[in-house]
């Protein structure tokens, strides 16, 4: 059954066309795999030009909500949601919230807290043939932190790779797409804030307290060693754009 459209005013007009199309998609008038009409199509019941449509349908590919295909069969078709390029899209928007202020040293830490304690209370519930792989790779995370060659950079990579584990150890969903805004994004911008105020040694006592927690299924263990960690990496996130001011100042 054809999507009606309403007509819509030339200024913006690609924006509100990329706008009505995002909402046929969103509510299911359009479905996953179905083919757009084309350009001509969309153009003559939009009354508005080619081009106009073109970019409009430029934008909703740019959020990943259209695809392309060539060929005699090909056109424009509604995008499944790829969960990674909506995790990666909401870690960039964080970055840059961080970036320009709007995301501060509280609000990071806080987050950090609030989500990591569910997932390790999630965690600590799930059965040990769930956890195998997860705890596996926090191990092997915690081996290579405590290697001496490990440069700074490598620190901080293995610091997000066993955070992000523990996220897995949680085996929820929606808990992880959040999450990945927190692991990908905050923790990253954290760690190269802090990396020359911390010690390596507190935050791998941190993690192994944390590690061990969660192998004999221990939440609370598990949550007073994360608040410990964001405890301690908040003192340093401080003592930093301390030392920052003084040398800028």
């Amino acid at each position: 059954m054809p999507v009606e459209f309403e007509s819509v005013v030339t200024v913006s007009a690609a924006k509100q066309i990329a706008d009505s199309l995002r909402a046929a998609i969103m509510d299911g008038r359009l479905k996953v795999d179905e083919r757009l009409p084309t350009e001509e199509e969309l153009a003559q019941r939009f009354k508005v030009s080619r081009p106009t449509v073109r970019e409009a349908l430029k934008r909703l590919a740019a959020q990943h909500l259209i695809r392309s295909r060539r060929g005699p069969t090909g056109g424009n078709f509604v995008a499944s949601p790829a969960p990674e390029d909506a995790a990666r899209s909401l870690a960039n928007a964080t970055t840059l919230m961080v970036a320009v202020g709007d995301i501060g040293l509280d609000d990071m830490a806080t987050a950090r807290l609030e989500l990591e304690g569910v997932c390790c209370r999630l965690a600590a519930a799930r059965d040990d043939a769930d956890l195998a792989g997860p705890l596996a790779t926090m191990r092997n995370e915690l081996a290579r932190q405590g290697e001496a060659a490990l440069t700074d950079e490598e620190f901080c990579a293995s610091d997000v790779r066993l955070h992000r584990a523990l996220v897995d150890a949680a085996g929820n969903a929606l808990l992880s797409y959040l999450m990945h805004a927190v692991v990908e994004a905050l923790q990253p911008v954290s760690n190269m804030i802090i990396y020359r105020v911390r010690e390596r040694e507190a935050i791998v006592g941190f993690h192994a307290r944390l590690l061990q927690a969660l192998e004999t299924r221990n939440a609370e263990a598990a949550m007073a060693a994360l608040g410990d960690l964001v405890g301690y990496t908040r003192d340093r996130y401080r003592e930093a754009l301390e030392k920052r001011a003084e040398r800028t100042g």
